[in-house]
This record gives C-alpha cells, sequence and structure tokens, in this order.
C-alpha cells in the first residue's frame, strides 16, 4: 500500500489562528488542494467565521483570503498508510512537526481540530502549550461526519475572536 502525504502548511509569519485535519482524503490528494472533496463543508465553515465566500472562489484565492485573515491550514499526520479516505482507515501514521511549526509562528494564538483524529493526535503532541495556545476542537467539516450544518457553523463560529 502506498503511503499517503500532507501538503504543506499553509502559514505565515502573521498567522494567529491555525487549524489541523488529520492527512487529506483522495479527491483532495487527487486536486491538490485542501479540502478539496466537493461535498467538504470545510470552506463553507470557515467562510462563514471569517465572513467571506470562500466555496466559489478559485483555490489560489481561497488560500490568499484565510492568510489575510491571519489563518493557517496543516495536517496533524504528515504521512499514513490508508485505503479510501476515512480516518478509520489510518495505518502507521507519521506524525507532523506540530511543534515546530507552532514554535515558527509567533503570533500564533489559537489551534483548532477539525474533526476528532485531528483533536486526538494534534492534543497528544501539543498537550503541554501551557497557556501561549488555546486548544479547539471543531465538529468534522467532512461528508463522512453527518451533522446539520448550521450545528457545525455554530460550532465553528467559536473561532471568530481570532479573526483579524
Amino acid at each position: 500500500m502506498n503511503r499517503k502525504r500532507a501538503f504543506d502548511p499553509v502559514v505565515d509569519e502573521r498567522t494567529r489562528l491555525l487549524i489541523l485535519g488529520s492527512l487529506p482524503g483522495d479527491t483532495s490528494l487527487r486536486a491538490g488542494q485542501y479540502y478539496g472533496h466537493p461535498q467538504n463543508a470545510f470552506w463553507r465553515l470557515i467562510g462563514g467565521v471569517i465572513r467571506r465566500e470562500l466555496a466559489a472562489l478559485p483555490y489560489e484565492d481561497r488560500l490568499a483570503a484565510l492568510t489575510a485573515a491571519r489563518v493557517g491550514l496543516w495536517d496533524v499526520i504528515a504521512s499514513a498508510e490508508r485505503p479510501g479516505s476515512l480516518d478509520a482507515a489510518i495505518r502507521l501514521p507519521e506524525a507532523a512537526d506540530l511543534r515546530g511549526l507552532v514554535e515558527a509562528l509567533p503570533d500564533l494564538r489559537v489551534v483548532a481540530f477539525n474533526g476528532g483524529t485531528a483533536a486526538r493526535l494534534g492534543r497528544a503532541v501539543l498537550r503541554d502549550v501551557g497557556e501561549s495556545l488555546t486548544l479547539i476542537d471543531l465538529p468534522s467539516s467532512s461528508p463522512a461526519h453527518a451533522r446539520r450544518f448550521a450545528d457545525k457553523a455554530l460550532a465553528w463560529s467559536v473561532l471568530s475572536p481570532w479573526i483579524a
């Protein structure tokens, strides 16, 4: 089985909020885009948080809008074996260097985990970051985790205070 690899982080020195997923799914990997599955609600959810319609924008413009809002993206898993796209199928994960990234972002104030797998693995790495960071667990934006969009959007709205 081939190892699937995460994308590079999308951050800059002004990143205040970092959103961590688990590992891109097959559709995202084929597209070469974070949250590339058309049914994944991520772009609608974060668009609501930053008060900007993102889903219809070209991918590079979406990333630029996040960066302008001081929002970064990455994943907690650098690579893993996984048939399909479900987190439950992840085998032999290699952790991303979360500590290294966090230490390189001087304005970082909050790390949000997109889904349970990201929260479980990410919190294990960042559990002792002290009071310098707020850690927030979010419901997954994935269509595999059925929940009304309005409920997910309400949960994601807790990120609003950290938006530029």
